[in-house]
């Protein structure tokens, strides 16, 4: 824990952090959640945006002397936040509503006002794609930076937390507000620039390692405050100041993405062992486990992606052994190094958990297809990955420092956030962030036409029916959106459509530097967009001209995601604040979701009743889905309480270690 005399305003709110809860417990929560986000919350939203409104009304008109004192007198009373009245929040929102409109050219609409309010209050909005959750971020961000401490709004990649940064600062300027962003790029003088003023932009990975580096930096002193003064007095040109000034107030954008998604995986800054690695063990392993036999050698879980050693892969690994090194004598040692290559084999494959750029492993996001160069696979699995392609082994990692999105984030004291996603998460949300959901009413009702889902026994009959139905609704000139969850996928149906005669957009984990304006030209007449599953999340589709007339954007899935959020987010993208448009889904009996979390016979059952258009037969394989995603969704949820588990016995049981082994 980094302590407040350290760090201004860094704190542990015991509220926030609450203990894994099971059995009663867990349920009572569970229905504290869902009263927290009862119907009568929203009506007490809505009567404080007629109040915004009737003050909006007599700022329209007022001078731009006026406004400006207006809202010096407001960041004056919100410097002691707990004292903030509702009448002094709703003149104070009415004004910064009045100045977006001048500075921006953008007056925002009342759901954007609710969902403001929601932020403040510490409430994840639910906002439908296309409803501006940007400039809601913007507007509640004002109100925070009049506090002057810290706030940071966090996205998911750099390009949204510059994009964004930029196009509100006018508003940030008028309102007497500081506003900074921090990308992977910066140095450290850089950041802690952007991290002084009253509001930062910045992603989820670079504010959680900036982080864990100022605690790594102070770790020698944190213990101690005298040595931290005594430094600052003899050695003052050789003090060890902080990145980030503090934490305080976190808004999350795509929050679902953030705190969800990511929170499988904790974030770990590691160092060089300054020792080679020993090639021959890992390339040893490789060449092992590639002539072993599933089944037989070794047993395979896909549910789990776990692979267990059976006697004879073990026999077989002990009479392969060669190689005498001190840091592989244990025979338990060993046999975890064959089972993780074991591993890389079975569930780790190239152009899906992976791409080759430069002569080495890049990672693919699972849940978004953007590439993570920065980030690596622990326990040797990494280099065996490097095995696998012939690449060169790199030296293996020492972990410096450690912690999860789900810690990290809970170490504010005002946590909000916003997504287009989050009712299907909610429990999970309340149960671990203390965050209820609020669902923002659409402002124009959407009229999207969601078709059925089409179901096919193998994968090359799915992929020929993607392709007929991209060439009919081509012909009528209306623009698609397909997409795809890896990047093999992507490829081959460019293959396809190349082989068709049809131009396209590609938007995958190999180009992904022009995300931003391939998506936004998307909505253009004729226009097809091949993408994975990141979409350009952040980026509106805005239909060409003439393109309403046609029946909008039609977007395609090419297989369901193992959450449900993930198709609808990707739907989502058709039919924007009031649009025409239509979305359908393309399934395969071979699709990953199926042969991970379906049962063998049953899927054959399924695949032969759909091969022979046995009635029933589409319908017992689309509720033969929603199995599989409902199974998904709880192994992935198994994994991410485990996660949490891990960090609630760090904290009661490691209290007294050092805070950078925390």
């Amino acid at each position: 824990m980094v302590k407040a005399s350290v760090i201004e305003f860094a704190c542990w709110d015991p509220v926030r952090v609450s203990p894994v809860l099971r059995g009663a417990d867990a349920q009572v929560d569970r229905w504290i959640g869902r009263w927290k986000r009862r119907p009568w919350v929203l009506r007490r939203f809505q009567a404080g945006v007629a109040a915004v409104l009737r003050w909006e009304e007599q700022f329209r008109h007022c001078a731009e002397a006026e406004l400006r004192r207006r809202l010096r007198a407001a960041c004056e009373q919100f410097r002691r936040p707990a004292r903030v009245q509702d009448s002094t929040l709703y003149a104070a929102l009415a004004a910064v509503c009045t100045a977006a409109e001048r500075t921006l050219g953008l007056r925002p609409f009342p759901e954007q006002i609710l969902g403001a309010l929601a932020l403040y209050h510490g409430f994840l909005a639910e906002m439908a794609t296309g409803e501006g959750k940007t400039l809601t971020a913007g507007l509640a961000a004002v109100l925070f930076g009049w506090t002057r401490r810290p706030c940071h709004v966090v996205t998911v990649n750099d390009y949204l937390a510059e994009r964004d940064a930029a196009w509100m600062k006018p508003l940030f300027d008028l309102c007497g507000v500081t506003v900074g962003c921090v990308l992977a790029s910066m140095d450290p003088e850089a950041r802690r620039a952007a991290y002084a003023c009253d509001v930062t932009y910045t992603t989820s990975k670079e504010v959680v390692a900036d982080f864990l580096r100022d605690r790594l930096q102070l770790a020698a002193c944190l213990g101690n405050p005298v040595r931290v003064r005594l430094q600052e007095l003899l050695q003052p040109h050789r003090r060890k100041r902080p990145v980030q000034r503090g934490l305080h107030t976190a808004i999350i954008d795509e929050a679902d993405s953030v705190l969800i998604d990511e929170a499988v995986t904790p974030l770990i800054i590691s160092g060089s062992t300054q020792a080679a690695a020993d090639e021959v063990v890992f390339h040893q392993a490789w060449a092992v486990a590639s002539s072993l036999r599933a089944g037989v050698d070794y047993q395979v879980n896909p549910r789990r992606r776990e692979v267990e050693l059976l006697p004879p892969g073990q026999t077989a690994w002990e009479e392969a052994w060669t190689v005498h090194s001190a840091l592989w004598r244990s025979p338990a040692r060993r046999s975890q190094l064959l089972q993780q290559a074991l591993v890389a084999r079975e569930f780790f494959h190239r152009d899906v958990h992976y791409v080759v750029q430069e002569g080495r492993v890049v990672l693919v996001d699972e849940f978004t297809g953007r590439l993570m160069p920065h980030r690596r696979w622990r326990a040797g699995l990494h280099q065996l990955i490097e095995a696998k392609e012939g690449l060169p082994i790199t030296p293996l990692d020492q972990t410096l420092a450690r912690l999860s999105f789900q810690r990290y984030f809970r170490l504010y004291r005002h946590l909000c956030g916003m997504t287009g996603t989050a009712l299907e998460a909610a429990t999970e949300f309340w149960h671990v962030y203390r965050l209820p959901v609020l669902i923002v009413p659409r402002h124009r009702p959407c009229i999207r036409i969601q078709y059925p889902d089409r179901v096919f026994a193998d994968a090359p009959s799915k992929w020929s029916a993607v392709v007929d139905e991209i060439r009919y609704i081509h012909s009528t000139g209306r623009p698609l959106l397909i997409g795809t969850r890896s990047v093999a996928a992507s490829e081959e149906l460019a293959r396809r459509l190349l082989q068709q005669g049809l131009s396209f957009q590609l938007l995958n984990a190999v180009r992904h530097r022009e995300e931003a304006g391939i998506v936004a030209r998307a909505g253009q007449r004729g226009q097809i967009t091949i993408a994975t599953n990141m979409a350009g999340r952040g980026t509106d589709i805005k239909l060409g001209p003439g393109v309403a007339a046609l029946g909008g954007l039609h977007v395609i899935a090419t297989e369901r995601h193992e959450s449900p959020r993930i198709d609808r987010q990707l739907f989502g993208r058709a039919g924007r604040q009031g649009d025409p448009g239509s979305a359908r889904a393309f399934l395969s009996l071979e699709d990953e979701l199926f042969r991970r979390f379906l049962p063998g016979y049953l899927r054959r059952w399924l695949a032969e009743a759909v091969r022979h258009q046995t009635p029933g037969a589409e319908l017992a394989a689309r509720v033969a889905c929603k199995m599989a995603q409902q199974r998904a969704a709880r192994e992935a949820q198994r994994q991410r309480l485990q996660v949490l588990r891990h960090d609630t016995w760090m904290e009661e049981s490691l209290s007294f270690a050092p805070p950078e082994r925390l």
